[in-house]
């Protein structure tokens, strides 16, 4: 028996997140299936994050066992010759059993694209969050800078969630704008904001969240200097609405 890591890339819009659920099609499931294909066996895939439902992914890991003889770079090809176009396996290795995706991770970053502009794109409506109104990003950044470091983040728990420690470690947080999207060799010309989080981990709707409560401080119907306030209430109530899963990237884990 030998553990398998691979890193995905997906594009979500199809899926109801990572985990499989009773309803609906999953990332996990389309996995899981594919590799019985190859292999002949059932086995399990766990997974560094599960992503929320049509959220994407560049940079997600997976482990399962199994005892096929095929080599990694031989079940890489076979899993990308059966699954369809919107999920790609980018690498495949062997690792130690001690390997776990979720555990071992020492950081992850999401970032989240909003599109701030009157129309969207034909091309970018899958993947932003279009936003209509004027945002201040002076405003954004100060209550985002009060997020940095180690702290209880309740406030951005999504309902749920059975999660016991709430306490997690932002290591950087970056709020960009920029004007163009380079697309299929094109640019797309609008009025675009990136935002960026790393951290030692995730709550469930963490990152969605704390961007929702960011829209409301851009929109300036939130006081950014309540940010610090939200943050130390643990009250979920207190911050932000939600924002869509669609703008939401998973990018990378680090070991």
């Amino acid at each position: 028996m030998k553990k398998i890591k691979l890193l995905l890339e997906y594009d979500g819009t199809a899926y109801k997140g990572w985990q499989i659920q009773k309803k609906g099609l999953t990332i996990q499931e389309v996995i899981e299936n594919t590799i019985q294909g190859i292999t002949g066996m059932h086995t399990r895939v766990i997974s560094a994050s599960r992503t929320d439902a049509g959220t994407h992914a560049l940079g997600q890991v997976v482990t399962f066992r199994t005892e096929s003889r095929l080599d990694p770079e031989t079940i890489k090809r076979a899993l990308n010759a059966l699954l369809i176009g919107d999920i790609r396996v980018v690498d495949a290795s062997e690792v130690d059993d001690s390997f776990n995706p979720r555990y071992d991770a020492k950081r992850k970053s999401y970032f989240y694209i909003i599109s701030n502009q009157r129309d969207s794109s034909a091309f970018l409506y899958r993947y932003t969050w279009l936003v209509q109104y004027p945002l201040k990003l002076p405003d954004m950044k100060k209550a985002a800078r009060a997020l940095i470091g180690k702290h209880d983040f309740s406030s951005f728990r999504g309902t749920g969630s059975n999660t016991e420690n709430n306490i997690r470690k932002i290591f950087s947080f970056r709020i960009e704008k920029f004007e163009e999207i380079d697309f299929m060799t094109a640019n797309i010309k609008g009025e675009f904001i990136k935002i960026r989080i790393e951290a030692d981990g995730f709550l469930r709707h963490m990152v969605r969240n704390i961007v929702g409560t960011l829209i409301e401080i851009g929109r300036g119907r939130i006081s950014a200097s309540r940010m610090e306030e939200i943050l130390k209430s643990c009250n979920r109530r207190l911050a932000g609405p939600t924002a869509p899963a669609n703008g939401l990237f998973l990018e990378r884990i680090v070991y």
